[in-house]
């Protein structure tokens, strides 16, 4: 019986990284795809593109709405940057939409947290370790955005660190260092349904679909087991969690699949909320490795904002992780809003809606009349 088992397991692993490599392939193709489908869109549509990204905060807007819509942030980040690499919006508008789809990706955890609200003590510990995601990257945003805005901090220091990859001095215009593998199935594919628009959308259904198989596969093969059995040993210090934080997500491409799985552990009572801070702080890092997969054979500025998306994520965490007093300032928040919530737990539904949804979508539609 046992060796049954062992041998199920062996196909099932088999299988999960068969499908690993196959999603791989499949993402590489799709990104391929939209960045020659970007390219092949008339001026009209690009210059309604760029117009509605040259406000920053439009911008941020942007990212946050999508990535709620679409519930992936690596889904996002990977289309703009090969939005960027097919020269229709610029690094610099493209930084807000990335900052935008780290909060934006904060919705899951917070969603996860509402399936607690029927038992009041669980329901306000899920409910502050969802928020701590929350916390974190608009703590971040609101420290880089102005920077970025009026300096344009992120996106100098990330054009120059792209240089060493590159071995043009210019980081804009259709500067490849290495052929796409995929480059003439995209361009057959392209020129068959000759409308770009079309291909457009079915190369985001396509990184949709490849992030998520990946995501599954790679959670069946390496983390489902992994992280019930050495559950204690990650928590045990901060820089043990954010390490293991960093790397789960890492192998799942999904900072939503790696918080989403602390919700539950902290509504248990199994992790403290201030023992999950550091994890998810890894985990945000982790995510990064998607927009750096999609910069692969592209231009310079493509590969600057794959830099953006991790020296985003990698500040942010340089802000809190090493300082106990800044570290407990979004966990003292998050324990708060759990509180709150739990008084009046619709205040959960009308938080997620605001921030999510509503906020955005209102921004957005009144600042293109």
């Amino acid at each position: 019986m046992e060796n049954l088992e062992l041998e199920n397991n062996k196909v099932n692993k088999a299988k999960s990284y068969l499908m690993m490599m196959l999603a791989l392939m499949l993402f590489i193709f799709a990104i391929d795809l939209l960045t020659v489908a970007m390219s092949h869109l008339n001026n009209e549509i690009a210059e309604n593109i760029l117009q509605a990204t040259r406000n920053p905060f439009i911008s941020l807007f942007i990212g946050l709405l999508m990535t709620a819509l679409i519930q992936s942030s690596s889904t996002v980040t990977a289309s703009v940057v090969a939005v960027v690499a097919s020269g229709n919006m610029a690094l610099e508008q493209a930084v807000p939409m990335v900052m935008g789809a780290n909060i934006g990706t904060t919705l899951t955890s917070s969603l996860v947290s509402l399936s607690y609200i029927m038992n009041k003590k669980e329901f306000k510990r899920a409910f502050s370790a969802g928020m701590l995601h929350d916390i974190f990257n608009i703590c971040t945003v609101v420290i880089l955005l102005p920077l970025e805005v009026y300096f344009g901090f992120l996106s100098k220091i990330s054009v120059a660190i792209a240089h060493f990859f590159m071995p043009d001095e210019s980081y804009s215009g259709p500067i490849v260092y290495n052929k796409v593998f995929t480059r003439p199935l995209s361009e057959w594919i392209s020129n068959t349904i000759d409308i770009p628009f079309l291909t457009m959308i079915l190369s985001i259904f396509l990184v949709f679909s490849a992030i998520k198989i990946l995501s599954t596969s790679v959670y069946k093969a390496f983390v489902v087991n992994s992280f019930q059995d050495i559950n204690k040993l990650i928590f045990k210090n901060t820089y043990m969690a954010f390490i293991y934080g960093m790397f789960f997500t890492a192998a799942v491409q999904s900072s939503t699949v790696t918080t989403s799985l602390v919700v539950p552990l902290v509504a248990k009572k199994k992790v403290s909320v201030r023992k999950a801070f550091p994890f998810i702080i890894g985990a945000n890092i982790g995510t990064t490795i998607t927009a750096a997969i999609a910069a692969i054979y592209k231009t310079e500025a493509a590969i600057a904002l794959a830099i953006v998306h991790f020296l985003f994520n990698f500040i942010g965490a340089l802000i809190f992780l090493p300082f106990p007093t800044l570290r407990n300032i979004p966990v003292l928040l998050a324990i708060y809003m759990g509180k709150r919530t739990v008084k009046s737990r619709i205040l959960g539904f009308v938080y997620i809606l605001l921030t999510f949804f509503v906020i955005p979508f209102l921004l957005i539609y009144f600042s293109n009349d």
